[in-house]
């Protein structure tokens, strides 16, 4: 197929077509016939030559060139695309490195292998601009919901047709017990919008919770406004959900606004997430209030929390307990996603029975370790101390409170404590000695001998060895894997190091051995300062 008169004008026209079809600029699909004929002409006249097509806009001709560059006298790799300055005399005047030499070169004819190919290069460049075009217009719209029709299902994803590109709602985005037909409408959350080699670029989504906080911002005017504020949302798509909304007008109650009139607005976003039961919950700051009301329709009888750890600890009625665990676990787990704690949930009878273990374990220990009577030791666990440093080291005069506790006996206590305590540092020493322990551990402030025993075991044993742990290797953490929160032990968790703790003193460690500059984190933490006082100046 040679390019004559008689067809030049035909590639305009192609392209045009091409271009109104794929809803894309007509000069990339030029551009893509440009290089296939260029790919064409390599083939014909030699790879290693440099061939350039250009189609003219207006005539729809293709001008075929050869282009030799200038370069250095030793740069000279592609004889067929390069010479030297001393060759290129008998083309330009003046030569210099850089110029380039242009030689207008016969039209090829294109046989059906050469035109196959200048098919694929055309058909992949447009494919790409379609792509582009999709991703430019659509890229600014994540985090919206969309309209569309079902164009087809591919290994059960479906493919959706919204407007000028299409979407992919993938088999796991779907509600669980939704079928769809081609031709049917559908109305989605544009979840991610990326650039991609191949398949498609637009990823939609039904079952991600933002999904449900877009439908009620188009159902309820208060939340298109700003005055109520949708502050979480928790899904166990198809089946139920809970909603954690705000009002910042105190005359507008926010649970009864989005449920509307004889509850019109909730039943809208119900009828679209297929029946799925909403739970509005109103928002509170404090987190056992908030978490009271995530329970319902359970009542609660008591919350106790540990934000260090992350958990949160439930008390119920007995007759509660099915009803705040939910079926299959459900209600305890969508109230865990809406605080972003783990929670136990427990009666009133098994926290009453934890109690009483915890009671005569304290016991005991008074008992073994103070040569103390029964009573005595229920009188210390009473009184509200639960460690041997506690009675060593508080002020005489809380022991001397104690009923029946004279200033002799006080004393009595905290020198058999402080006995004990000194015996077992003794022990835990010894012990970590014998593991390897170098003296710039055991000197360092603020670990003490068991720290240092329990370190050891676990083959830190050099300062050096310490200031290279993660904060949450030594005080425990929390990590997120799969949606779950799995608990990380700390080597010193059990002796009550909070992480802030163990970040001072690893970055103490790291200051004595020289890694850290003190200027530095004096200088840090003043910008950390002056960060947070021009915070509290704006938020007032």
């Amino acid at each position: 197929m040679a390019i004559t008169s008689a067809n030049q004008l035909e590639l305009l026209q192609t392209a045009e077509a091409v271009a109104r079809e794929k809803m894309i600029d007509p000069g990339l699909v030029i551009e893509a016939m440009e290089e296939s004929l260029a790919r064409a002409a390599k083939s014909r006249y030699g790879a290693e030559m440099d061939i350039r097509v250009k189609i003219d806009r207006k005539t729809g001709r293709a001008n075929f060139t050869r282009v030799r560059t200038v370069v250095e006298d030793d740069a000279v790799e592609n004889y067929q695309a390069q010479l030297t300055v001393a060759q290129a005399k008998q083309y330009l005047p003046d030569p210099k490195v850089g110029d380039e030499i242009v030689d207008e070169v016969p039209p090829v004819d294109m046989g059906r292998i050469a035109a196959q190919s200048a098919k694929q290069v055309i058909l992949q460049k447009v494919r790409e601009a379609e792509r582009d075009r999709q991703y430019d217009e659509f890229k600014d719209r994540a985090g919206s919901i969309i309209n569309g029709v079902v164009k087809r299902e591919e290994y059960g994803n479906i493919i959706v047709d919204i407007g000028r590109g299409e979407g992919i709602l993938r088999r796991n985005d779907k509600i669980g017990r939704e079928s769809y037909r081609n031709g049917d409408r559908i109305r989605c959350y544009i979840k991610d919008v990326r650039r991609e080699a191949r398949g498609p670029q637009i990823f939609l989504s039904r079952t991600a919770p933002e999904f449900m906080a877009e439908l009620f911002k188009m159902e309820v005017p208060e939340i298109y406004d700003g005055i109520i504020e949708i502050k979480r949302v928790a899904r166990d798509p198809g089946s139920r959900a809970k909603i954690a909304v705000i009002s910042y007008d105190n005359s507008i109650d926010p649970v009864g606004a989005c449920v509307g009139m004889r509850g019109s607005r909730v039943q809208a976003v119900v009828n679209e997430l297929q029946g799925e039961k909403i739970d509005i919950i109103p928002w509170n700051e404090d987190q056992a209030t908030f978490l009271v009301n995530a329970l319902q329709p359970a009542e609660v009888s008591k919350v106790v929390i540990d934000e260090e750890a992350g958990k949160i600890e439930v008390v119920v009625p007995e007759e509660q307990l099915s009803l705040a665990i939910g079926r299959r676990g459900q209600n305890v787990r969508l109230a865990s996603q809406l605080t972003g704690l783990d929670i136990d949930i427990m009666t009133e009878e098994e926290e009453s029975q934890r109690r009483q273990a915890e009671f005569a374990e304290r016991t005991k220990l008074f008992m073994d370790t103070l040569d103390l009577d029964e009573f005595f030791a229920q009188l210390l666990v009473s009184e509200g101390f639960t460690t041997l440093e506690e009675v060593a080291y508080v002020d005489l005069d809380e022991l001397l409170s104690i009923e029946g506790v004279d200033e002799s006996t006080a004393e009595e206590l905290q020198a058999r404590a402080r006995d004990h305590i000194e015996e077992q540092n003794r022990k835990a020493l010894e012990a970590a000695r014998a593991l390897g322990v170098e003296d710039s551990l055991i000197a360092f402030e603020g670990l003490t001998p068991q720290m240092i025993e329990a370190l050891a075991k676990d083959g830190v044993k050099t300062l050096e060895d310490f200031a290279t742990l993660a904060d949450w290797e030594i005080a425990g953490g929390w990590t997120t894997v799969n949606g779950e929160r799995v608990k990380d032990d700390g080597i010193l968790e059990k002796f009550d190091v909070g992480l802030e703790e163990a970040q001072n003193m690893v970055m103490t460690a790291r200051v004595m051995l020289g890694w850290v500059d003190p200027t530095e984190l004096e200088a840090g933490d003043e910008e950390a300062g002056e960060a947070e006082g021009a915070e509290e100046e704006a938020g007032a």
